[in-house]
């Protein structure tokens, strides 16, 4: 090929689906399709170079967070179509009815009410016409009663020790988001209390945990909205015997295991008190629980007032969702951004990277916030949907990814949008590693923009001494095609309101592209199916007699198990 025929700088890394017009439900689709056609000769840096004001204009501040949307490659034609797409799909009366207490999970015919959790407002939120308010207030109270019986040394083990050791046993969105949250209030976090997970059905996790704890000064916590889920009550049962083995006396064990869930009969059957059974109403969505009683974990590690102030940066963000201006609103813009990258850009993924070590765990709980509730193919109508849905979403704390997949980000055929969050003041000042660490963050977001053509990379191998065959061969290796979209999420510092914010403001993201790819963002059938036909091998793991399953693979691995075990 010769160099005149290489024309990185026209080169994205993607090639967009073309004759296609997704979303075709809307009037603003077909208009969407022409944006994407005016567009596709710009880059984001001639956009720069176009508008001295830019960076202003795409800015949004709220609840203590400020997104900067200017490094991707948007005009405001393309802005208001978009938002006008979320005008036709309903968005504002669907987050109204949300926030109203209307069953929006029309297929389990439930409410979707997490919001009413942290909200500070004189509202009153009802559900059936009931005012839920009322039993709020009595979960937190319990909350902080047994948060200060706890630390102040009220509550003890059975044998008159401090609780030193909190447990809690639970999976999916009674573990994922209370562990990412509990990893963003490190500083907050007690020095007299140590923080255990158990929440992979693997034996081997349970036995790290048990392995760590003394019994006398330990604290489970069995969280499990339905009270039925199997990792949890086996992980349960299997620490409940393991307490009693440890000599805890059976009339003490209440004093030793509490229970968040909506299924009060089937904890206070598995043996919990009553009085150590925390409950939440079924209109709180699993992955969107840690606001409400499955959150215990948190203000037991850290105190009341820091949960409390956890629970009001959420209900700021809230408001901001609530009130704002599609085009100024920032849950809505970072919706609409990933609907147009995914749906009219060909886009697959998308990455989260933070730059805190605190927020390592943040993006593995977006993956189930996201992936679980707009994994879909059917529509709230039951009609198969025409559009892809649901980006894998993936993502790692930030300088360790560059020695890693950055690469892929910036010199790759895919195109991987990519949201960076940024606290821009640290808890942990030492030297200049913080500003190095930001430095790195803003360098990444604009080496994604810019890039490097071919006459840099030739500049700037001009004087190492190679020959015209080498120097032309390694420079088109080092060019790096630039025009890569990226958001800046930061923050002044990672407080407990901003940590707050940061949760509900992705939360609030995944509802908008439900919204729009007509989706019941609420349940989860893919993952139910996986219980069955678990619950069917399981059987066939466990009986004398071997009985074939569906598929000749599956049969073969159950005998090489059972092989191996019986």
């Amino acid at each position: 090929m010769s160099s005149e025929n290489f024309k990185p700088s026209n080169f994205k890394g993607w090639e967009p689906a073309v004759n296609t017009t997704p979303l075709s439900q809307y009037a603003s689709a077909k208009i969407l399709a022409a944006h994407r056609d005016r567009l596709s000769s710009q880059t984001i840096s001639g956009l720069f170079a176009s508008d001295p004001r830019r960076a202003e204009t795409y800015l949004i501040s709220a609840a203590g967070l400020e997104l900067d949307f200017s490094k991707n490659a948007i005009d405001q034609p393309l802005l208001k179509t978009l938002a006008a797409m979320a005008g036709e799909a309903g968005v504002a009366e669907k987050r109204t009815a949300m926030v109203a207490g209307e069953k929006i999970n029309s297929s389990e015919n439930r409410a979707v009410f997490h919001t009413a959790l942290r909200d500070f407002t004189n509202s009153d939120p009802q559900v059936d016409g009931e005012s839920i308010k009322p039993g709020i207030e009595d979960v937190l109270q319990k909350i902080r009663i047994l948060t200060s019986n706890i630390h102040g040394g009220k509550w003890t083990g059975y044998s008159g020790k401090k609780i030193r050791h909190i447990i809690n046993i639970g999976v999916g969105g009674s573990f994922l988001g209370i562990k990412a949250v509990l990893d963003g209030l490190q500083p907050w976090q007690r020095d007299d209390i140590t923080t255990h997970y158990i929440a992979n059905i693997d034996p081997t996790e349970l036995h790290q945990v048990l392995t760590n704890i003394d019994a006398e000064t330990a604290l489970f916590i069995v969280a499990s909205k339905s009270f039925s889920t199997l990792e949890t009550k086996l992980n349960a049962t299997a620490a409940r015997s393991w307490m009693l083995e440890q000599g805890v006396p059976e009339q003490d064990i209440h004093r030793h295991f509490v229970a968040i869930s909506s299924n009060i009969s089937a904890a206070t059957a598995f043996g919990i008190a009553k009085d150590n059974i925390f409950p939440m109403g079924d209109w709180v969505g699993g992955r969107y629980s840690l606001w409400s009683a499955i959150g215990l974990m948190i203000p037991l590690a850290t105190s009341y007032a820091v949960f409390e102030r956890l629970l009001k940066g959420a209900g700021a963000m809230d408001q901001h969702f609530l009130t704002a201006p599609f085009t100024e609103n920032m849950p809505v813009v970072m919706a609409l951004l990933g609907i147009w990258h995914q749906n009219w850009l060909g886009a697959e993924s998308h990455a989260v990277i933070p730059y805190d070590s605190r927020l390592t765990t943040f993006p593995k709980h977006l993956q189930q916030m996201d992936m679980e509730s707009n994994g879909k193919t059917v529509t709230r109508d039951g009609e198969a949907v025409h559009y892809h849905t649901g980006a894998v979403i993936w993502g790692d704390v930030g300088t360790n990814g560059q020695h890693a997949y950055h690469q892929l980000f910036h010199q790759g055929s895919r195109l991987v949008p990519i949201d960076f969050i940024v606290p821009l003041q640290s808890c942990n000042p030492i030297g200049a590693q913080h500003r190095w660490l930001v430095a790195h963050a803003f360098a990444q977001s604009q080496a994604l923009m810019q890039g490097k053509n071919l006459e840099q990379a030739r500049a700037e191998l001009a004087n190492k001494g190679l020959n015209e065959s080498q120097l032309e061969s390694l420079a088109r290796q080092k060019v790096i095609p630039g025009n890569r979209p990226s958001n800046m999420l930061t923050m002044d510092r990672l407080t407990p309101e901003n940590l707050g914010a940061l949760v509900a403001l992705y939360e609030h993201k995944v509802f908008v592209q439900g919204i729009i790819w007509n989706l019941n963002s609420f349940d989860q059938w893919g993952v139910e199916l996986g219980k069955v036909l678990g619950n069917k091998i399981f059987d066939c793991l466990s009986e004398d007699a071997f009985s074939d399953v569906e598929d000749s693979s599956t049969n073969r691995l159950i005998k090489k198990f059972k092989l191996l075990n019986d």
